[in-house]
C-alpha cells in the first residue's frame, strides 16, 4: 500500500527535478522516497547531489543516516547523524537515532546526552522549532518574521530572543544580536548557550574584553570543563594573552590527550607568536590523532614556508579521493593540496585543487557580482562632490587612524608591519569597526531601502558626525597601546571612504595596491576565515578588482589628495624610498625600524604572517604567471583595469 505512494511521489517529483536538478526538497524527498521503496543506489545519488549543492543540508545527512542504517552500517550512521545535528540542531530523529547507537554500542553516557537534547527540542514551542528549521536551511527571512512574531507574543522567552540574536548574526546585524543576547543572560545568568553565542557575536564585534569576560565565567564555573576552558583560552588568544592560552591548551591536553581541535588550536597559536617548528609539531600531531582533520592539513598549508611530505600529499590525496571526508575537512585538504602541488611546480595539479576548493567554498556563499556592483555604484553616485562640500569638516578631529584598504593579499599586512614598526604607531587588526557603523546607519529597513546608507550621509547633523567619529574612536581603543597613532587594515573599508572622511577627517588612507593578476589569483589561492566571498571564483574576484579600482578613481576624484597610493611592487623595488613617502603622507618621521620591520616582533593574525617576518622579497611578484594557462577568465573580468595598470604610479 505505502510503496505505491512512495513511486506516485516518485512522478511526481520528477518534472520538478527535469526543471531544476539541484532542488535541494526535491532531492530529499526523492531520497526518501527510495530509500522506503529500497532503491538504496538512486536514495545514495540523491544524496550526493545535495551535499555537493547544499553541503550543510542537516536532513541530507540525517537522511544518510538513515539509509546507512537500513544497509546495517551503524557506525557511519552515527557519523551521519552527528553531522545533521551540527548543522540543524532540532532534527529530533537525528538525536533518538543517536541515543539508541549509542545505547546499543554500550555508551550510556552518549546516549543520555542525545536522549536529553532530543527532549529539550520536543519541550519547545512548535514556532520556535520551525525557526530553528528554517534558520538552518538557510531561510532566513522566513524565519526572523516567525521568530518576531513569536517574541511579540513572549516577549522574555529566552530561546526566542537566542534565535533572533543567531539571526541577527547571520545578517550580520551584529550590534543587535549583541543586545538581545546580553538581554537573555540577564533573564537566564545559568544557561551556558546563551554565553557561548555572545561569545561568538563580541569577538565578530572584536570586542575582545567583553568576550574574554563571558569566557572567563563559563570556565571559572567549571574549571574541568575542557570546552570552558577551550574557549578561555581561544578569547586569551585574542586579547593577546597567548602563554595563558598556551598553558590551558596543554591542560586541555593532559586530560584529552591527542585532542585534534585543541592540538591545531594551539598550532595556530604557535603560528601566530611565530613559534614555527612548534605549530608545525602541534598540526602534525592533530591529524596524526585524526587523519581526516582538515583544519590541521591546512594549518601546516597556511604557514606559507611549510613543504609537505611525499607521504603527506598521498594521505591527503586518499582522503579527498574518499566519500566519507566532511564538507569543510574536503575544502581544507583541497587548498592543501594545491599548496603541495604549487611547491612542487605541478601547476595543472596544483590549479586543479585551487579550483576545486574554491567551487566547494562557492557553493556555500550567497555572494553575487551583480549586488556587489549595486553597492558599489550607489556609494560613487550618493557620495558626490556635493556630499564633500556640505558635509566636510564636521566630524571627529583626532588625526589617530591610519586606514589601510584596498584587496585582500595587496600587500597591505606588510604597510601595516611597515608602520607598525614605528615607535608612534600601534599596529591593531582588520577592524570591523567601519562595518559595524555602515550597518547601523543602513538601519533595519535594509532590505526594502538599500539606498538608506550612504543617502542618510548628506542628512547628518555636525554633531552626528563627530559622534560617529569619537564612537570609532573610542571603541577602537581595547586595540591599542601607549602610541599616538594606530592602523586599521580592514581591506573592504574602501568600499566606506566618503563616511570615514566624514566622520574622521584628519584620517589618513593609504591603498595598497598589486598588479591585478598577481592581486587576485593570491586571493583566489587563499581559504580565507571568514568574509570575502568574492574571492571564490576567478570571474568573481575579476569583476571585484575592477570595480574597486572604479570606485578608488571615484575617491581621488572627490578626495583629492586624501589617499595615498602604493604599489606593492614599488615597496619591492625600492623599500627605502616608499617607507619615506609612507611616512611623509602619514606626517611621521623617518625611523630605521620600518625599514627592517621584519625584525619587529607583534602577533600577526593574517594569511602572511610568516612573510611579513622575513626581509622583502620579489619571489612573490609575478607567481601568477606559471599559472597563466588557466587564467583566462580572470583576464577577461578584469578587462580595463588590467590593462591600465602601472606598476609605477
Amino acid at each position: 500500500m505505502y510503496d505505491s505512494r512512495f513511486d506516485a511521489a516518485l512522478e511526481t517529483l520528477q518534472p520538478v527535478l527535469d526543471a531544476s536538478p539541484d532542488h535541494t526538497d526535491a532531492l530529499y524527498m526523492q531520497a526518501v522516497c527510495a530509500r522506503y521503496l529500497k532503491r538504496y543506489d538512486e536514495a545514495r545519488a540523491a544524496l550526493d547531489r545535495i551535499k555537493r549543492t547544499a553541503p550543510d543540508f542537516g536532513r541530507a545527512f540525517q537522511e544518510e543516516g538513515h539509509l546507512l542504517r537500513a544497509l546495517g552500517k551503524t557506525e557511519r550512521a552515527l557519523m551521519a547523524y552527528q553531522r545533521a545535528c551540527r548543522f540543524n540542531p532540532a532534527l529530533v530523529a537525528s538525536w533518538q537515532a543517536q541515543a539508541e547507537l549509542h545505547q546499543a554500542a554500550g555508551r550510556p553516557v552518549e546516549a543520555r546526552n542525545a536522549t536529553a537534547q532530543a527532549e529539550r527540542i520536543n519541550a519547545l514551542p512548535r514556532e520556535l522549532v520551525s525557526v530553528t528549521h528554517l534558520l538552518h536551511e538557510g531561510k532566513l527571512l522566513k524565519a526572523e518574521s516567525l521568530c518576531r512574531a513569536f517574541l511579540q507574543k513572549n516577549p522574555h522567552h529566552v530561546e526566542a530572543m537566542r534565535l533572533l540574536a543567531e539571526l541577527g548574526n547571520r545578517f550580520g546585524v551584529l550590534e543587535d544580536a549583541d543586545f538581545l543576547l546580553e538581554s537573555a543572560i540577564e533573564f537566564e545568568p545559568d544557561n551556558t548557550q546563551l554565553r557561548l553565542d555572545h561569545i561568538q557575536v563580541l569577538r565578530k564585534r572584536q570586542k575582545f574584553t567583553a568576550a574574554l569576560d563571558q569566557a572567563r565565567h563559563l570556565y571559572e564555573g567549571d574549571r574541568d570543563n575542557p570546552i570552558f576552558k577551550s574557549h578561555y583560552a581561544i578569547e586569551c588568544m585574542q586579547t593577546g594573552s597567548y602563554d595563558e592560552a598556551l598553558g590551558l591548551f596543554d591542560e586541555i591536553l593532559a586530560a584529552l590527550p591527542n585532542d585534534p581541535a585543541t592540538l591545531t588550536s594551539r598550532g595556530h597559536a604557535l603560528k601566530t607568536l611565530g613559534r614555527q617548528d612548534e605549530a608545525i609539531a602541534s598540526y602534525r600531531a592533530a591529524f596524526a590523532s585524526k587523519p581526516d582533520h582538515g583544519d590541521a592539513w591546512y594549518g601546516l598549508a597556511n604557514l606559507k614556508t611549510y613543504r609537505f611530505t611525499d607521504d603527506e600529499i598521498a594521505r591527503m590525496k586518499a582522503l579527498e579521493a574518499g566519500s566519507d571526508l566532511a564538507f569543510q575537512d574536503r575544502v581544507h585538504i583541497s587548498f592543501a593540496l594545491a599548496k603541495a602541488f604549487e611547491d612542487r611546480n605541478e601547476i595543472a595539479e596544483a590549479f586543479a585543487f585551487y579550483d576545486k576548493g574554491n567551487t566547494l567554498k562557492r557553493v556555500q556563499t550567497r555572494y553575487t557580482t551583480e549586488q556587489m556592483e549595486d553597492e558599489l555604484r550607489a556609494q560613487a553616485e550618493i557620495c558626490d562632490a556635493a556630499l564633500f562640500e556640505s558635509q566636510s569638516g564636521k566630524g571627529c578631529m583626532d588625526p589617530d587612524p591610519i586606514f589601510i584598504v584596498g584587496l585582500p593579499r595587496a600587500g597591505s599586512t606588510l604597510l601595516e608591519q611597515i608602520l607598525a614598526s614605528h615607535s608612534q604607531v600601534d599596529g591593531t587588526l582588520e577592524l570591523p569597526n567601519i562595518l559595524a557603523l555602515s550597518h547601523r546607519l543602513r538601519g533595519r529597513k535594509r532590505l526594502s531601502d538599500k539606498t538608506r546608507y550612504p543617502r542618510i550621509l548628506h542628512e547628518l547633523s555636525e554633531e552626528q558626525l563627530a559622534e560617529l567619529g569619537r564612537d570609532y574612536i573610542d571603541n577602537t581603543r581595547i586595540h591599542r597601546a601607549d602610541a599616538p597613532r594606530f592602523t586599521d587594515k580592514m581591506p573592504n573599508n574602501f568600499r566606506h571612504i566618503g563616511l570615514i572622511k566624514l566622520i574622521l577627517p584628519n584620517a589618513r588612507i593609504i591603498d595598497a595596491r598589486r598588479h591585478p593578476m598577481a592581486c587576485c589569483f593570491s586571493g583566489f589561492k587563499q581559504l580565507f576565515a571568514e568574509g570575502q566571498e568574492f574571492t571564490y571564483g576567478l570571474e568573481e574576484i575579476g569583476h571585484y578588482y575592477r570595480n574597486y579600482v572604479s570606485l578608488m578613481d571615484h575617491w581621488d576624484r572627490v578626495l583629492p589628495g586624501q589617499i595615498l597610493r602604493v604599489n606593492y611592487e614599488d615597496v619591492v623595488a625600492d623599500l627605502d624610498g616608499q617607507v619615506r613617502r609612507l611616512l611623509d603622507f602619514c606626517g611621521l618621521p623617518f625611523e630605521q625600524a620600518c625599514i627592517d620591520f621584519h625584525a619587529t616582533e607583534r602577533a600577526v593574525r593574517t594569511a602572511s604572517s610568516e612573510q611579513v617576518r622575513q626581509p622583502i622579497f620579489d619571489s612573490g611578484v609575478a607567481q601568477w604567471k606559471k599559472f597563466e594557462t588557466h587564467l583566462d577568465p580572470l583576464k577577461q573580468a578584469l578587462g580595463p583595469a588590467l590593462e591600465a595598470y602601472h606598476t609605477h604610479a
